[in-house]
């Protein structure tokens, strides 16, 4: 079952979160806000609609590495 979010939503959303965090929205901007919330509400719902159970964990955190300790390593 979907659960995406209206444009109304969306844009009611996309207000009410930039008064409370008192974030200047340009009315030039908005339009561009506006489709790229909708979008991330979109991929938040694909991913959403999968069920998790208890079995299922985490993924690891990745940790970067520097190029040249990486190097450092390969050579012992």
């Amino acid at each position: 079952m979907s659960s995406a979010m209206s444009p109304e939503q969306v844009a009611a959303y996309v207000d009410a979160a930039a008064q409370v965090l008192d974030l200047p929205l340009r009315p030039a901007h908005r339009p561009g806000v506006l489709r790229y919330f909708a979008l991330a509400a979109e991929m938040a719902d694909l991913i959403n609609q999968f069920d998790l159970t208890v079995q299922d964990e985490p993924a690891p955190a990745f940790v970067p590495v520097s190029p040249a300790s990486a190097a450092d390593e390969a050579a012992r």
